[in-house]
């Protein structure tokens, strides 16, 4: 039975943190398609500026290379029976080429390969993908930076291992999901800057086939000003494969590698990891909102939407869907980022599967990390802050939570042993009795004559014992978002 091209589409049905967003469009297989082709349109143009492909062919190339021009199905089929897309891709560009003009098709793909046009388009797509992710987490830094600011002093249970630890205040959490995400902004900043590189290496990584045909074009392949000698080699074929490389980095606004990569994977697992941390970073903010938007706990709840959280079975629920699709993709792109950091291992100076398991794996780290980044902007900028429950949640130990800092107080006084016994059996007793730490220890034997009523009260105070929180916060706020 023959299926319906549209049937095949994937549409996100199994992926809804990435679906409807932005990075789905830099990411689709046209997408991919355009990347290669202007991969290929500034391979001839490159070559033109250094006279070894003529002007007006470069120009007809790069006008003929629209996605619109390609039957992506026909050619998504074609390519299982060369295992790659870049064979039947060079065959229909050269026809969208010749149509246009006859003599200019000979030109096409010039002394290339399929996985220098195949990974310099993954470069492109990438490149484009991680500007649209990097928009975002700017979106979420300045929206959590004001969370921080505002909740700066808002005094809430920190919590270690589920359970109430010691104060700490909400402006402190947020400003340490935005530094989290402000690290992954970075790091995909650095790829950006000068980590997606252009892939030039000809069929084994010597870049033959391109000097090769500059030579028998006449063109000066060793920089010496002469033709380059027989064999395209020259007395120096740096010297023309390093212009080459200056001017495809340029048409292509990518980076210079130091070698050709075919074999040497490194930028698959750079962005392997820096996709890999920015989830992780976003799902941070994720986990914790889940977390504090519990029904017994409620110090947050998600930003409302009409339909949004909607439970089918319980009409009572608003469920944290927002922190859910991040968390889900912060799930999946490290067990992605391991299969491409995986790929490392290739063999030889082309590898028989390995540089074909790259591709998918790439794109749905992009467009998970995307789609992750996307729905936290949403997630952060209208995130709702119960002070009032926090308050409410500190009060629940009844003062117990700032025990460490009665220690503190005591150990000078009675000695480190026995001011342990004393808050322990104080502790033990208001929790059974559901009194005030305070009023507890007001009554101890072993404090009285040491502290007041009035001062013991003050002590257990959890507003009064959030340390150099504020101080905290407002040094992370004076870095600011790139």
């Amino acid at each position: 039975m023959t299926v319906a091209h549209d049937a095949l589409t994937d549409a996100g049905l199994l992926s809804p943190v990435r679906a409807g967003t932005p990075v789905e469009a830099a990411v689709c297989d046209r997408a991919w398609l355009q990347a290669m082709l202007d991969a290929e349109a500034a391979l001839a143009r490159a070559q033109a500026r250094l006279g070894t492909l003529p002007n007006a062919a470069a120009d007809t190339i790069t006008r003929a290379a629209r996605a619109d021009r390609i039957d992506l199905r026909a050619l998504a089929v074609a390519a299982r029976e060369t295992a790659n897309p870049v064979v039947g891709l060079v065959r229909e560009l050269t026809r969208a080429v010749a149509a246009d003009d006859p003599a200019a098709a000979e030109y096409v793909h010039r002394g290339s390969t399929s996985q220098d046009i195949f990974d310099t388009g993954a470069m492109l797509v990438a490149g484009r993908a991680l500007r649209i992710v990097r928009d975002d987490l700017g979106r979420v830094a300045t929206a959590l930076g004001e969370l921080a600011r505002r909740h700066r002093d808002t005094v809430m249970a920190g919590r270690t291992l589920a359970l109430h630890a010691v104060p700490t205040t909400f402006g402190l959490k947020a400003a340490g999901w935005r530094q989290l995400v402000l690290e992954a902004d970075a790091r995909l900043a650095r790829l950006l800057d000068d980590g997606l590189p252009v892939s030039l290496g000809g069929a084994a990584g010597t870049l033959a086939g391109y000097l090769e045909y500059a030579r028998l074009d006449g063109a000066d392949t060793d920089g010496s000003g002469g033709s380059g000698g027989s064999g395209g080699t020259g007395a120096d074929p740096g010297g023309y494969q390093d212009r080459l490389l200056d001017a495809f980095a340029t048409e292509t606004g990518l980076a210079r590698p130091v070698l050709p990569w075919h074999a040497i994977r490194t930028p698959l697992a750079d962005l392997a990891a820096a996709l890999a941390f920015a989830t992780g970073a976003l799902a941070k903010m994720a986990v914790d909102v889940q977390s504090l938007t519990r029904t017994e706990v409620g110090e947050v709840a998600e930003p409302a939407a009409t339909g949004r959280g909607s439970s089918s079975a319980m009409p009572h629920k608003r469920n944290p869907v927002l922190a859910t699709l991040v968390r889900s993709a912060a799930l999946q792109v490290p067990v992605l980022a391991t299969g491409l950091t995986q790929c490392l291992m290739t063999e030889d100076e082309r590898s028989a599967g390995v540089w074909h398991a790259e591709w998918q794996l790439l794109r749905e780290c992009l467009r998970l990390t995307g789609g992750a980044a996307h729905t936290a902007v949403e997630l952060a900028g209208g995130l709702e802050v119960r002070p009032a429950r926090m308050a409410e949640n500190l009060r629940l130990t009844g003062g117990r939570i700032v025990s460490e800092r009665i220690a503190a107080v005591l150990a000078p006084r009675i000695g480190k042993a026995a001011a342990q016994r004393v808050l322990s059996e104080a502790s033990a007793v208001a929790a059974r009795t559901g009194l005030p730490l305070h009023e507890v220890l007001a009554e101890a034997a072993e404090l009285r004559g040491l502290l007041g009523a009035d001062e013991l009260a003050a002590l257990c105070d959890p507003a009064r014992y959030t340390g150099a929180a504020g101080a905290l916060v407002d040094r992370a706020l004076r870095q600011p978002v790139i």
